[in-house]
């Protein structure tokens, strides 16, 4: 009876531990498969961006050879139809089509034939009568000139299938004259895709947007001239958007592919790039069973060591299923978490990353174990983050937040807002940061944009009247210190309302931005500033300069304006647009009486007299002797 209570006192905690162990092993295979199935998922978006690259590529290259072919028979057309088919214009001619077919290496011939189809010259041998070839046909019904893509026909000279372009030529009367030809080989076309590394079994296929296959990577003469118009492939291509990326069983060889069509946008052509999925996920495949195969091992070895230690150490083991929950409860957590969740140890590396990684930073998670986690820091951001790093390690702070750029793995620059806090272990001892990154770019260049919203002119992009009157006090606080002068320039843009009775409001705002560019181009120094003061009022502040300084500025200001020439009929005498100029110097530290107001308000009444004056001139407060009465005339 003894031995059967004890039997059953033993029995509870080999059960609990029987289900923690087997808990434990359900655990990790279920991250190692969600882990697994993400590596597999990524392989795959990996091959859609790569197939999508050669796609356009391929594209672009078909496009760039037509192109060619009809920037070969354009001049020729143009001749005829200016010169005529006369026996010296056709020797000109058979000269000039064997000369491009030299130069232009891709270009299988060129061919000018007559109403009737009959052969008037060409790069090479002359053919058979053409009038039977379909393109020929539709040129001679229709009055279209624009150049015409035939389906792949063969050759008559030699004949290798060829793609063919041609335009229609016409007598002077209007009627059809004839068709001038250029071909190019279809296997110029499948020797080029050949060159794409893209698998065994990759394939890129040059199709007309009728479903006629015009090229193919593989067995090139075989699949020429194939109708695809009627395989399910081509119905889904055709009713989808301009590009895009399929999974596909191949009309053709029956193989079960990934691939990407892109229809051009010049030709009526589509290019199809596609790799057999087996062969894209085949090293996948080999790696993820060698890591289940270890998963397999692993957890084998955990249950035999779980259940010793259930006999030999309870209390252990109830510690190491606690810690075994949390780490999976973190990488539940962080998995499946948007924001990029990283554990960095105390040598500044990366212990484990998130799979969000690859999204924000450009690299996968298997890329970044072991790597510095501030390596790609911005120099000017690296500083900063050491020295929160640094406190992190040495437990001055237990959590901290910083925003710092990095660089991606496409070498492009992005924000990132990273919230850092200390993990420790069982003991209390720090052993590592957390950190929880998230992409803030878009909501940086927000930031950046708003504040030059609340510091500049939405119009001439200068400086603003807010920001004019900031800088004014910094700077005359500056002078009063260092005993230097400061000077304004106030300037008016002269009968600027009857400018924009005569030419209307958009033609004044662009002579406002032709204003500030000539008042920004004038300014040379950064501590200078020019600003729309408000309305066609603009001011200048310079820092550290005298009266004669000022005053020279301002009349390099008219010059420039003088020089631009912008007609303005209602501004008598010179019937262009003038500008009305005053300036004003002072010393703060020797006048403080005033303050800035006053340098501002002596400014303006040196613009009011350069106004009573006449205007189109540069007054200096200094100058003025009898201020005329203010009054919105004198400021128009």
């Amino acid at each position: 009876m003894h031995q059967d209570n004890h039997r059953n006192g033993r029995l509870p905690l080999a059960l609990a531990g029987a289900v923690f162990v087997g808990v434990i092993c359900a655990i990790i295979f279920a991250l190692s498969g969600w882990g697994e199935w993400s590596a597999r998922t990524s392989r795959l978006r990996a091959a859609e961006i790569e197939m999508s690259n050669v796609g356009r590529l391929a594209t672009q290259h078909a496009e760039d050879s037509l192109d060619l072919l009809d920037a070969s028979i354009v001049g020729v057309v143009l001749r005829i139809e200016r010169d005529g088919v006369g026996p010296e214009t056709l020797a000109t001619l058979h000269e000039i089509l064997a000369l491009r077919k030299t130069e232009l290496k891709r270009l299988h011939g060129l061919v000018i034939c007559d109403e009737n189809g009959n052969w008037l010259a060409s790069s090479g041998a002359m053919g058979s009568n053409l009038s039977s070839r379909e393109y020929f046909r539709r040129h001679r019904e229709s009055v279209s000139r624009d150049a015409l893509i035939g389906n792949p026909i063969r050759s008559d000279i030699d004949g290798d299938w060829i793609i063919t372009l041609s335009r229609r030529f016409n007598h002077p009367d209007g009627s059809f004259g004839g068709v001038v030809l250029a071909t190019i080989g279809s296997d110029y076309f499948s020797d080029f895709y050949r060159k794409f590394n893209i698998g065994t079994h990759g394939i890129i296929t040059l199709m007309s947007t009728g479903g006629i296959v015009m090229a193919r990577s593989i067995d090139n003469g075989a699949f020429v001239g194939y109708d695809t118009s009627k395989t399910s492939l081509f119905k889904t291509i055709s009713s989808l958007t301009q590009s895009g990326v399929l999974y596909f069983t191949s009309p053709l060889d029956g193989l079960d592919r990934l691939g990407f069509y892109q229809r051009s946008s010049h030709f009526p052509l589509t290019v199809m790039a596609s790799m057999q999925t087996d062969e894209i996920l085949a090293p996948w495949r080999e790696a993820a069973i060698a890591r289940m195969a270890f998963v397999l091992a692993l957890t084998s070895m955990i249950a035999g060591i779980g259940f010793f230690l259930v006999q030999q150490v309870s209390g252990r083991q109830r510690m190491a299923a606690a810690l075994a929950s949390k780490e999976a409860s973190f990488r539940l957590l962080a998995e499946g978490s948007s924001d990029m969740v990283t554990r960095i140890g105390l040598d500044g590396r990366i212990s484990y990353a998130s799979p969000s990684a690859l999204r924000i930073v450009g690299w996968s998670p298997d890329q970044l174990i072991g790597t510095p986690a501030l390596a790609g820091v911005h120099p000017l951001d690296l500083r900063r983050v050491k020295e929160t790093a640094e406190s992190l390690r040495l437990g001055r702070i237990e959590e901290a937040r910083v925003a710092y750029r990095t660089r991606r793995r496409d070498r492009s620059e992005v924000w990132i807002e990273a919230t850092l806090r200390v993990t420790r272990t069982t003991g209390g001892e720090i052993d590592g940061v957390v950190a929880v990154s998230r992409d803030v770019t878009e909501q940086k260049a927000l930031e950046e944009r708003l504040a030059i919203l609340a510091t500049h002119d939405g119009l001439t992009g200068l400086f603003n009247r807010r920001s004019f009157d900031d800088r004014l006090l910094a700077e005359w606080s500056r002078a009063c210190r260092d005993g230097t002068t400061l000077s304004i320039l106030m300037i008016d843009v002269d009968h600027f309302k009857k400018f924009n009775d005569q030419y209307g409001h958009p033609a004044g705002d662009q002579c406002l931005r032709s204003v500030a560019r000539i008042l920004a181009s004038e300014i040379r120094r950064a501590s200078d500033l020019a600003a729309r003061y408000g309305g066609e009022e603009f001011a200048i502040l310079l820092p550290n300069t005298d009266a004669a300084g000022c005053a020279t500025i301002g009349q390099k200001i008219r010059r420039a304006l003088e020089e631009a020439g912008m007609s303005h009929a209602q501004n008598l005498p010179s019937r262009r647009v003038t500008v009305s100029i005053g300036g004003a110097s002072s010393r703060p530290d020797m006048n403080r009486s005033n303050g800035p107001a006053g340098l501002v308000e002596a400014a303006d009444r040196a613009l009011y007299a350069a106004k009573g004056r006449g205007r189109d001139q540069l007054v200096m407060a200094g100058e003025v002797v009898h201020l005329p009465l203010a009054s919105s005339a004198a400021r128009q």
